[in-house]
């Protein structure tokens, strides 16, 4: 018996060992509307240049929307004799209308058809991640607007540097997922291309029209060589890339969370929403949403890098090792879709500890390079024998246990006899972040117009 899909060519049916690595209709169902949207758009495109007749078009569009209905609502028998999405849909389609379902494939390969499902699909999922990254920077800016004065130790290498506030420090995601948003929205430019109409690799002898399939489906053209449109995969390489540097900003932001809430840091709280608890130790309040979008970054770049492997040493055009584009590429986009608003909701939960974060600024000397500044400001010297000064005064605090603040007038002159009282005003952490004016700079007028800059920009693109 001949095989079902493919005819005469093959005379008996394929070892259930082949059958079973073939199939993947397990994952690529997820492609049906994509597929069912590809399918329509062909068939109006076939009826408009005369290969189909406009009642063919009709009934197969009729019957495209029936399949839909059916798995959109969990009533149609997906089979894994059929391999995949396409030929369970088509084959639906033929029961229902009967032999004019057999004309929708003309003009096209399921190398084409699945290259144009995979592409309708990261578009939508782009989309979407997009949308969350702008949920995502709303719920960080207004937290930054609403702790702008808040002072907090800014670190290098972990260890107590220079005071900033709490909102700049927020503010930096907000710059960070901007990029992020940016990459993913220039991998969905460079991807809105049409390969709808390649066919197997060469192209077809009917009188097609590409560009009224192409504009059918929201892209911007047809890809202009057919052996290209269904070998590239780079679409889902450039999403995954950028994706996984959008996993490690989470990540990292995730970190510091984990990092805050801890009773060593003590800089903040997640509630009840985002925490559990252990089911030894009663006290426990695990901030396991942050660890567990911390971790998922290793799933995402995982298929990154997956992916990468699989399409290194294809020749052109189409190899059957390009179905294992999809799963890694569905679970990676799954994470990040789950990533997002988890991380949107704790950001919306965390209450800052301002009073902690403000003593923890306060001590390790994080206004020794305010004192420094004044000392090339106040009395012209050269900021490397300023950096001098101010280090062996910071050894003077520390051999006392003082502040940088608390440490007498007389015995700072004992090492610089032209300070000044006037040295006092730079010391206080918040004297420090007031003074940061510059562009970009901590102080809490920069912050509160960052930020209301930033919701209004992002209030404008939703």
């Amino acid at each position: 018996m001949g095989n079902k899909m493919w005819g005469g060519r093959f005379a008996s049916a394929a070892d259930a060992i082949m059958a079973e690595i073939n199939a993947s209709i397990d994952f690529d169902k997820r492609l049906y509307r994509q597929d069912i949207a590809g399918s329509k758009a062909h068939a109006a495109m076939l009826a408009d240049c005369g290969i189909l007749t406009r009642e063919e078009a009709e009934k197969i569009a009729a019957g495209l929307d029936q399949v839909e209905q059916e798995i959109a609502e969990d009533r149609f028998a997906l089979s894994r004799d059929l391999e995949d999405i396409h030929m369970n849909v088509e084959a639906r389609l033929a029961e229902l209308i009967g032999p004019a379902a057999g004309k929708l494939h003309t003009a096209r390969s399921r190398n084409d058809q699945v290259a144009t499902d995979l592409r309708l699909y990261i578009r939508d999922a782009l989309d979407a991640l997009a949308a969350e990254i702008t949920r995502l920077q709303t719920a960080l800016a207004r937290k930054a607007e609403a702790h702008a004065g808040d002072v907090m130790p800014g670190f290098t290498h972990l260890q107590t540097a220079q005071p900033v506030t709490f909102g700049h420090h927020l503010m930096a995601y907000v710059e960070m997922f901007a990029r992020d948003r940016g990459r993913l929205m220039d991998a969905r430019a460079r991807l809105n291309d049409s390969p709808l109409g390649a066919a197997a690799l060469a192209g077809t002898s009917f009188p097609i029209d590409r560009a009224a399939t192409a504009s059918a489906l929201g892209f911007d053209r047809p890809m202009a060589n057919s052996l290209d449109a269904v070998s590239a995969r780079d679409f889902v390489m450039e999403t995954l890339a950028a994706g996984t540097i959008l996993a490690v900003h989470l990540s990292r932001l995730a970190e510091e969370i984990v990092l805050w809430c801890s009773a060593e840091f003590g800089f903040a709280t997640l509630s009840d929403r985002f925490t559990t608890g252990s089911s030894i130790m009663p006290q426990k309040r695990n901030p396991d949403a942050a660890e567990l979008v911390r971790a998922k970054v290793g799933r995402i770049a995982g298929a990154f890098h997956a992916l990468t492997m699989v399409m290194k040493g294809l020749p052109l055009a189409y190899s059957k090792d390009m179905q294992e584009d999809k799963e890694p590429a569905f679970e990676a986009l799954d994470a990040l879709a789950l990533m997002l608003p988890a991380m949107t909701g704790m950001i919306d939960d965390l209450q800052p500890n301002t009073e902690r974060m403000r003593e923890a600024a306060a001590r390790g000397y994080s206004t020794a390079t305010d004192l420094a500044d004044w000392l090339v400001r106040a009395l012209g010297m050269p900021f490397r024998e300023a950096h001098h000064v101010t280090g062996r005064i910071v050894r003077l605090a520390e051999e006392r246990g003082l502040a940088l603040e608390a440490v007498p007038l007389a015995e700072m002159q004992a090492i610089e006899p032209r300070i000044t009282a006037d040295v006092f005003n730079v010391l206080s952490v918040e004297n420090s972040v007031a003074s940061r004016v510059s562009f970009g700079g901590t102080a809490p007028e920069n912050v509160r117009a960052q930020a209301s800059a930033w919701l209004q920009r992002l209030a404008d693109e939703a």
